[in-house]
Order: C-alpha cells, then structure tokens, then sequence
C-alpha cells in the first residue's frame, strides 16, 4: 500500500488569510460602520436642517394646534368614559337591589314550600271525613287554595327576578366592553396630546431665552380702556347672563393653561368656555365641537360680548368674545389665559348661548 502523504505546500508560500477576520476586517468593519453613521446622521440632518426661528415658531404653532385637536378628542371621550361609568354604576345598583328582592322572594317561598310539606301527609278527602266541622274544612280548604293562589304568584315573581337579573348581568357586560373601549380611545388621544407638546417643547429649545419669551407672549395684550371707557372691564353684553360668563372670563385673566382642565385653577380652551357660562347658569356641553352647536350662529358682523367664537377648520379652538374684535381664551400649554385678537387664528364661526 502507498503510504499516506501530506500535500506539498511551497516553503516560500504564506498560509492564505480569512478576509474576515483579524484586524484588517475589525478595521474596515469600525470603517463601515462609521460610514453608516455618518449617513444616518446625514439623513437625520437632512430630515432636521436648521430652522429659522419663525420656522421653528411655525412648527411650534401647528404642534400645538395638533394638540389642541387631540385634547378635544380627549375631552370628548372622557365625557362619554364618565357616562359609560355612571351607567354602569346605576346597573350595579339596580342589580343589588334585585338579588336581594330575589332572596326575599325565595325566602317567602320556601316558607309555602315548608308549610305544603307540614300539611302533605293526609288525603283531602280522609281529612273531611274525620273531621268534626265540615264548615270548617271547607274554610281551610278555601284558604289553602288562596294560599296556592299566593304561592303560584310567589313562584311566578322568583322566576321574573331571576331573569331580570340575568338581563341586567348581560347589558352589565356590555357596559364594560364600552367602558373599555372608552379607555382605550382616552388612552390613545392622551398618547397623541402628550407626543405633541413633547415635540413642540424640543423645537422650542433650540430657541434664545428672549426668543422663547417673545413666543410665550405671542399677541397677547394687556387688559385695557374698553369703548365704554371702563379700564379693562368687558364691553357691554347683551344679557346678564352674557355680562356674567364675561366678567368670569376676566376673573381667570393670567391662570395657566392645562390641557384637559375646566377649572377654576387652569383651563383649556372649551374648559375656559363652559366654566364662564356655568358661571351665568348656563350648561355647555365640553368639547368645542358640541359648543358650537349649543346656541345660535351669528355672523362675525354681529358678534357680542359672552358669544363663542371657533376657529380652524376642524373647529378645535374656542374663545369668548369680549367686543372690540378681542376675546379671552386660553391658548396653548405656556401661554396663560389672555385677551387676544380674534384675528390671529383662522376664524370658523360664532355662536350665542343664553
């Protein structure tokens, strides 16, 4: 047999290296990784270029706006999520109080049900004939029958609250499902607010302090002389009523703006709304786009003091006309409650309550 021999290797030929490993390729790997990063921040640069500080306003701007969009939508669902409990806390009520009728009512039958027992030994007719009264028996007999006549009515009353126990356990379940629902929708429309504000305050870090300072102020004005010649109080209404959710408005001049909040600490928008008016006595639903909705459109060329005037397109803000082409409102988180002009936002319409 040959013997077994090792391939020839050349004396002057180097062993071939795997060109992914050692230090060439750890290397060329930090290199190419480098690159990447690089161009993922190339690409970050690209999609964040540096901004103007009115770019940076602008965006602030319709941030804040997408916000305030998402806080009526959550004011809306808390709303229907605190109906959805009442409802369903009312059904929990009416079902202890039918589970405990139920006991009283299978109670009263159990006692029919002992006394039929008691009395079940002895044949009727048996009974007539050793008894020394048959007037008598025919009176228990009478009797006995009514008290069948109670027990059937007692049968029948058990089985009618057993059902309507079971309707309610049934409609109990489906005012869970939409109380959880409800949740889910506040939870998702508190996501989008927070994400919002969130991305407005990075943007408006990149700003100077006297930047930001000249932002938070906005066109907000001082309380001053209206056409009556009062210094700062509201123009004149055409109602007490109106007066009244006007002269509230005043009162919460310079109290913070918070999303979600109806007062008398911080507003939001339609909070601020709905607490001037309750104020007068009048019940405004919460959201803005159930307020416009609360009294009578008026054109912007008839406006009054104490009416409610929206703006953008998908009527997310509201704001209460003072006169003067002014309103109070509560703008945006950071800017606390003011007298703008109703001319800084896109106007979409005005109605009267009261």
């Amino acid at each position: 047999m040959a013997a077994h021999r090792k391939p020839h290797r050349s004396p002057h030929r180097k062993p071939q290296r795997n060109p992914l490993a050692g230090p060439a390729a750890r290397t060329a790997a930090t290199l190419a990784l480098a690159g990447a990063a690089a161009g993922a921040a190339g690409g970050l640069a690209h999609a964040e270029p540096h901004l103007t500080p009115a770019q940076i306003k602008a965006r602030v701007d319709a941030l804040y706006q997408q916000a305030e969009a998402a806080t009526e939508k959550y004011n809306g669902a808390k709303e229907r999520s605190d109906t959805a409990r009442e409802a369903l806390d009312a059904l929990r009520d009416r079902a202890a109080r039918s589970t405990e009728q139920l006991s009283a009512s299978r109670a009263a039958l159990g006692s029919f049900a002992t006394a039929q027992y008691r009395a079940g030994g002895m044949d009727p007719g048996l009974r007539l004939a050793l008894t020394s009264s048959p007037d008598a028996y025919l009176e228990q007999a009478a009797l006995a029958e009514r008290v069948g006549d109670r027990q059937a009515r007692a049968v029948a009353d058990v089985r009618r609250r057993i059902a309507g126990i079971a309707g309610l356990r049934a409609e109990g379940g489906k005012r869970v499902a939409e109380l959880e629902e409800r949740r889910r929708e506040l939870l998702r429309h508190k996501t989008t607010v927070r994400d919002r504000l969130a991305a407005a305050e990075r943007l408006l870090a990149r700003l100077t302090a006297e930047q930001r300072a000249a932002y938070e102020r906005g066109t907000a004005e001082p309380a001053r002389a209206d056409r009556s010649g009062r210094d700062g109080g509201p123009a004149a209404a055409p109602g007490s009523r109106a007066a009244q959710a006007v002269a509230y408005a005043y009162g919460a001049l310079g109290k913070p703006y918070v999303w979600g909040a109806t007062g008398p600490g911080s507003y939001d928008c339609s909070g601020l709304t709905q607490a001037a008016w309750k104020a007068a006595g009048v019940s405004l639903p919460r959201t803005t786009y159930t307020q416009i909705d609360a009294g009578r459109r008026v054109p912007r060329s008839q406006l009054a003091p104490g009416d409610l005037v929206f703006f953008y397109s998908g009527v997310t803000h509201v704001g209460l006309y003072i006169g003067d082409g002014r309103m109070i409102h509560a703008p945006r988180p950071g800017a606390p409650v003011r007298i703008a002009p109703i001319d800084e936002m896109p106007f979409a319409g005005a109605t009267r309550v009261g």
